[in-house]
């Protein structure tokens, strides 16, 4: 249509194409919006497990290590600490050996991020501890661990090796008196 000075005005078809185009545009405008956030997301999620990958990376090693750091342990553990002030001056060096080598293992466990599961005076917890067996609590609460056989390790927030220890049984209560 040709309006009296000359310039067409829009008929009801050319109305719905521009609503239809503005539609059009409103769909691809969220669809792009859509597309950067998956975007982002697959990033942060890239970084994310690019940070676990080289948190996590040393496990199998370090899990293997801890053997290793056991038997140290172990070692110092045999010779009693009595023995150890009698003894002679070459067995006294061999001991202070193996204690600087224990330490410098676990420090070096430690700067990749493997720690020791705390459990001095903890409440047993099967997310962390392995119960070998169940002992008098000696005082202590139920549930409470007593001793520790082997030491537990986490590497970041992941368990690495719980913690073998004893529990504290539930003390059977004092047989009530009859005559009382």
């Amino acid at each position: 249509m040709v309006e009296e000075n000359g310039q067409e005005t829009q008929t009801g078809e050319e109305d719905g194409a521009l609503e239809q185009l503005r539609a059009e545009i409103e769909s691809l405008k969220d669809q792009r919006l859509r597309a950067l956030a998956e975007l982002e997301n697959t990033r942060r999620r890239a970084e994310r497990d690019r940070q676990e990958a080289s948190q996590y990376a040393v496990t199998r090693f370090a899990r293997d290590m801890l053997s290793i750091a056991d038997n140290f342990s172990r070692a110092l553990n045999a010779c009693p600490l009595d023995l150890r002030e009698t003894a002679d001056p070459q067995v006294k060096a061999v001991i202070d050996g193996v204690e600087v080598t224990e330490r410098q293992l676990l420090a070096t466990l430690e700067n990749y991020g493997v720690k020791p599961i705390e459990t001095a005076d903890a409440k047993f917890d099967p997310n962390l501890h392995q119960a070998i067996a169940e002992v008098p609590g000696e005082g202590k609460p139920a549930g409470t661990i007593v001793d520790v056989i082997q030491t537990g390790y986490k590497i970041g927030d992941r368990l690495l090796r719980p913690a073998m220890v004893t529990v504290a049984r539930k003390e059977a209560d004092a047989p009530a008196d009859k005559n009382a």
